[in-house]
């Protein structure tokens, strides 16, 4: 089949696996996983899947779950309504478990931990969402991988493991902590964010690791994938200074 670049600045999406009831992707950073009003002259991950034919007919072309358009990493998605209702059973029971690498602001303590938050919309900007009292609860599990000392501040490289699935979960839990993600433009503060961004370009977030149960088989999956480029140039450059 023909492949259809997204554009010339965004790369198209890796297919991780393949079988007869599931995609699974490496959504490139830059990419916007669907299709809205905003979104009329850019290909989205929706506009891809639908020119590759592999779920026709499907609502948001199989597309079980979101990643932000900066945030690099794995999307699954249904082809068939069946297997599309069994993964959104998964999620919502809470039998997906997902792994994102994170690059924060500052030294976490205690290392390992877990942040329970509770996250709504924030009623100032619409945009944004925020810890609130009444909000959903969110849960997110962290452990700090390695720290490093970079023109003369503290970073860290978080393992997250979000055990709920809130918008901006991450972001928000982590700007909650007082550790905002490096590049975050709506989280991390816009003077914080436009410094960050002179030696790293994009949100440091990445969804590197996703396992869940196949459908109809039953049978445990997991798959991984590496750091995307750009995220581990960033890494190179820190652990040298």
């Amino acid at each position: 089949m023909q492949k259809i670049k997204p554009s010339s600045q965004v790369p198209e999406p890796e297919i991780v696996y393949e079988d007869n009831d599931l995609l699974v992707v490496n959504k490139p950073s830059g990419m916007v996983v669907d299709r809205a009003a905003t979104t009329k002259k850019i290909v989205t991950l929706e506009d891809w899947l639908a020119k590759q034919g592999r779920s026709k007919g499907l609502v948001r072309q199989g597309i079980v779950h979101r990643l932000d358009k900066e945030t690099s990493g794995l999307v699954v998605v249904a082809k068939t309504r069946e297997v599309m209702g069994e993964l959104q059973s998964q999620f919502k029971e809470r039998q997906v478990k997902k792994t994102y690498l994170a690059l924060v602001h500052g030294q976490v303590r205690p290392k390992k931990g877990k942040i329970k938050a509770p996250i709504s919309r924030n009623p100032f900007n619409r945009k944004k969402f925020g810890v609130f009292v009444g909000g959903k609860a969110a849960e997110t599990d962290y452990e700090v991988e390695e720290e490093y000392r970079y023109q003369g501040k503290d970073y860290g490289l978080l393992r997250l493991k979000p055990k709920t699935g809130r918008t901006h979960q991450l972001r928000v839990h982590l700007r909650h902590l007082g550790q905002p993600i490096v590049a975050d433009e709506l989280y991390a503060g816009r003077k914080t964010a436009r410094n960050d961004r002179r030696w790293c370009e994009r949100l440091w977030l990445h969804a590197s690791q996703l396992e869940l149960q196949q459908p109809f088989k039953k049978k445990k999956m997991v798959f991984k994938v590496k750091l995307a480029a750009d995220l581990e140039v960033v890494l190179k450059k820190i652990r040298r200074a």
